[in-house]
This record gives C-alpha cells, structure tokens and sequence, in this order.
C-alpha cells in the first residue's frame, strides 16, 4: 500500500535525516500528548493519560515508533486493549483469572500463577513467563513484584517493548491492521472497536 502524502514527506524528511546523521525522532507535529490521548479516548482516567502522555514520545524514539502509521496504530490497540485509557489491568476476578491456571504455554506452573499473573498494563502482560521476559528486557523485577506491570509509565515500557519484541512496526507500515492485532492479541478480538480507534488517531495526528 503506497504511503500517505503526509507520510510520504516524512518519511523524505526521515532520509535526509540519515543521510546527515540526525536521529529518528517523531516531528514535533507527532507528539502525543495528554490533550490528544483525551481527545482520541475522552473517558479515560487522568492518572493513566498522564503517565502515558509523560513519556511515550521518548520511549518511542527508542522504538522507532516514530512514523505517523507506526503511532497510530499503536495508539489504536492501546485504546482498545485498556478500555479507553480507563484501566491497565484485566477485567475480573480470582474465579475468572483461574482460567489461565495451568496454563504451560504462558509459564504458570505452579499453584496460583493463574490469579497471580493475570492481564496487567497497556497489552494485557499475561502469565508468569511473559512477566519474567518483559521484566527482564526492562530492568524490572515483574515476576517477583506482578503489580508493577500496572503501573502507568512501566505498562508503557512493557508496552514499547513487547511492540519491538515481536516486531510489529512492518504491520503498522502497511496500515494492516489485522496483521497489527494479531501480534498484539494473538486473533481478531475487538477488530471493529480498533479499527474504529485507528481511524480516529489518524484524524487526530496526520
């Protein structure tokens, strides 16, 4: 699918800063802030807008999530993914969060792990060996200490980092979003409510 015109002259723009050698930084233009996550989810909680808002720009650039498909789409299945910026943990309770008891493929082994490492954060981290991959790639002890996935600014380094891990950037290029979600939740769970985001994040920064 050829580029935007919009993205087309960024991505010019992103050629000639290599060319030159200046990193790959979103333009100014790009920047996600408070105002515009309200504005692509109005209902979201303040305390989460202000800890994404807070540093997205720069975990991006250490992403390369820098291009204007590349941000929407990961704004798109972020919204959806914590109901609108209103929660970072899985909806539910101990009944319900038994269903991942058990559950080898996410590394719960033992007693428990099913409630313990239930969905937390920006992606819904779930189970205990992605707790232990993702804490480690952020320097954060999540397997021992779970909570701390739902922590505003240490969902979005999860967040960054299980978007680089399973490198989804080549998706986010070719505006697929299905391919997007895939990656992010394994399906096509909520398709229609993250296209839907999609499109409103595109009206919002391109």
């Amino acid at each position: 699918m050829m580029p935007s015109f919009a993205e087309g002259i960024f991505m010019s723009m992103r050629a000639i800063g290599t060319w030159v050698g200046i990193d790959h930084a979103a333009e100014p233009g790009l920047a996600v802030t408070r105002e515009r996550l309200l504005h692509l989810a109005p209902a979201a909680d303040a305390a989460i807008v202000a800890g994404i808002a807070g540093r997205f720009d720069e975990l991006a650039d250490d992403h390369d999530v820098t291009t204007p498909r590349r941000i929407c789409h990961f704004l798109a299945q972020a919204a959806h993914e914590t109901d609108g910026f209103r929660t970072l943990e899985e909806y539910g309770g101990p009944a319900y969060f038994a269903r991942y008891e058990g559950r080898r493929d996410l590394g719960n082994t033992r007693a428990g792990d099913g409630v313990r490492y239930h969905g937390r954060g920006i992606f819904q981290l779930t189970g205990r060996a992605n707790y232990r991959r993702f804490g480690e790639l952020i320097g954060i002890d999540l397997e021992g200490k779970p909570e701390r996935a739902k922590e505003p600014e240490t969902s979005l380094r999860v967040a960054f980092a299980y978007w680089t891990e399973r490198t989804i950037n080549p998706a986010a290029d070719a505006d697929d979003v299905e391919r997007v979600t895939k990656l992010i939740n394994g399906g096509r769970n909520g398709l229609a409510e993250r296209r839907r985001y999609l499109e409103k994040a595109k009206a919002i920064l391109f």
